[in-house]
């Protein structure tokens, strides 16, 4: 039986070069010295791809563990954290600074536009006694990028640690962690590097490394404390062996990202897919700030997911994905993220869901497959 192409927003495709690397003979990565000079220069390798001169460290977990060891590491019980809240992943960040003891504010947003900078200057204007703000850069289940750029500048006015999800754009975003003053930038494997998931890699600012080795109180838990962290290479140390097949891919991963000029690739057929959708007569979820790793279009009426999902699973071997929460049964997204975002993979794509939505009686004013190939 074929394998479906997965044009999910993560996991993505992995290219055959990341595969066969996750097979090379491995080592003792705990004692070998050669091993810790592999996992700084793979480090070098990221910085270069987030543009960024601030420390960075690779952890053994999916995205998640990012998230989590950042409000691990720089809360302590009764840190006032602002929550920026435009979506799910949003919403969802303030559930992990709660959950060491921050006490959350909720600066909420429209769940279909990018955050307002002008009422966020407002609203600090008068609100900015925090020293942690969480920031989600893509909101992956609505097809959002936020403008990181313009967001990050104005917490820091307030010296306030920026904590930044930036998992789903990494790769396909514009992104200057230095120029913007994000103090933690947190990615993932398996979105636009499209490596294996497994991996979590984040980008640490003077500032937040201040913030974690100055705290009144120890980090609460062991795998998600990044002060174990502090100097790993000069110790010759780390905190758990580490995930040496999966690291051998990511390496690979991380080096065919460099220089391929991905950014302007993924703008280019991002704009095409929206556009295709658009003018065959769908309707996409975000008003305005549209991603450029995934696009979520809304679902016709009297549609349902779960019926467009199988059969372009089982008729045409074509994977898409839906969302959750309150976008359940809502959109349908497809990500064109990494080795996802090439013209012929978006082709097929738009062909069978062309297909499938014609073959379910909804009428669209032109072929999709055919509008994307006059855009892109």
């Amino acid at each position: 039986m074929r394998k479906p192409l997965i044009m999910t927003p993560g996991p993505t495709y992995v290219h055959e070069d990341v595969r066969r690397s996750l097979s090379a003979e491995i080592t003792n990565p705990d004692i070998d010295m050669d091993f810790f000079d592999f996992y700084k220069e793979t480090c070098e390798q990221l910085q270069r791809l987030l543009n960024t001169r601030k420390d960075v460290l690779i952890l053994n977990g999916e995205g998640i563990l990012g998230l989590e060891a950042a409000c691990a590491s720089l809360i302590e019980s009764g840190d006032k954290v602002l929550c920026l809240d435009n979506g799910i992943f949003g919403n969802g960040f303030g559930d992990f600074a709660k959950m060491y003891g921050g006490e959350v504010d909720y600066f909420k947003s429209d769940y279909q536009k990018g955050i307002n900078i002008g009422e966020l200057e407002r609203y600090l204007e008068n609100n900015h006694d925090y020293k942690i703000a969480t920031v989600v850069h893509c909101e992956t289940p609505s097809g959002i990028t936020n403008p990181v750029k313009e967001i990050c500048p104005v917490l820091k006015k307030y010296g306030i640690i920026t904590v930044v999800d930036s998992v789903s754009a990494i790769g396909g975003e514009e992104l200057q962690p230095d120029q913007w003053g994000m103090d933690i930038v947190l990615g993932g494997s398996q979105k636009c590097l499209s490596a294996p998931p497994g991996i979590t890699f984040l980008s640490i600012s003077a500032a937040a490394w201040e913030k974690i080795l100055a705290r009144k109180t120890p980090i609460i838990g062991y795998y998600g404390n990044l002060s174990l962290w502090k100097d790993w290479y000069q110790k010759k140390w780390f905190p758990y062996t580490q995930p040496i097949s999966d690291l051998y891919g990511f390496r690979v991963a991380v080096e065919r990202a460099i220089d391929k000029d991905m950014i302007a690739r993924h703008a280019r057929i991002a704009a095409a897919v929206r556009k295709s959708l658009v003018d065959a007569g769908l309707t996409l979820y975000p008003l305005d700030s549209w991603s450029n790793t995934v696009t979520a279009v809304n679902i016709p009426e009297s549609m349902d997911f779960e019926i467009i999902y199988e059969t372009m699973l089982k008729d045409y071997q074509v994977m898409i994905a839906g969302s959750f929460g309150f976008l359940e049964n809502k959109v349908i997204r497809i990500g064109h993220m990494g080795e996802n975002c090439y013209e012929e993979k978006i082709y097929l794509t738009l062909k069978a869901l062309d297909h499938t939505f014609r073959g379910m009686k909804i009428e669209l004013e032109e072929e999709l497959h055919k509008l994307f190939i006059a855009y892109v």
